[in-house]
């Protein structure tokens, strides 16, 4: 079972992409680099509280992990539930916006923000469902039917300007 818990965290995104934004640079310097870097995430955007609360503001639904390459739970948790087809194919068809913050070097910023929400470290999930001001916390164990249980009743997003049919 060691060897499992141990081998569990190489390769789960393949190439250690997720180590972004974690370099302790704040502000503009800090946007740009994660801007520049959410290409290597795949459908997820590098955190930064500003394009959550632009999320919210606008409406859109947004998804927030906090996480971290070191962290089992975190890596667990993405592999059974979050980087699924299944998963992925609802926080597009939903217009889900993702975000994730990448604890691995200990950032400030984000030391910062798990502190806001009472935690001290990694994983942490937050769901912002539309025009919520708060978002609602997640366990930290996710199960593969966790997004499904979570978004499945959003409209899709390709349905969202078409008018109420009676």
């Amino acid at each position: 079972a060691l060897a499992v818990a141990i081998a569990l965290p190489m390769g789960v995104r393949g190439g250690g992409g997720e180590a972004v934004a974690a370099n302790g640079e704040s502000g503009a310097a800090g946007r740009a680099a994660g801007a520049a870097a959410d290409s290597s995430q795949g459908p997820w955007r590098t955190f930064a509280a500003e394009r959550v609360q632009d999320a919210v503001a606008g409406g859109r639904p947004a998804f927030v992990v906090f996480t971290a390459d070191w962290c089992v739970t975190c890596k667990l948790n993405e592999r059974v539930a979050l980087d699924t087809d299944e998963a992925q194919q609802l926080f597009r068809a939903k217009g889900v916006e993702l975000f994730k913050a990448d604890w691995t070097n200990q950032d400030a910023a984000i030391s910062a923000e798990l502190a806001r929400h009472g935690r001290a470290g990694v994983p942490l999930y937050l769901y912002y469902p539309p025009g919520a001001a708060q978002p609602r916390i997640l366990p930290q164990l996710l199960g593969p039917g966790t997004v499904r249980e979570l978004i499945g009743q959003l409209p899709d997003q390709s349905s969202a300007g078409e008018t109420t049919r009676v």
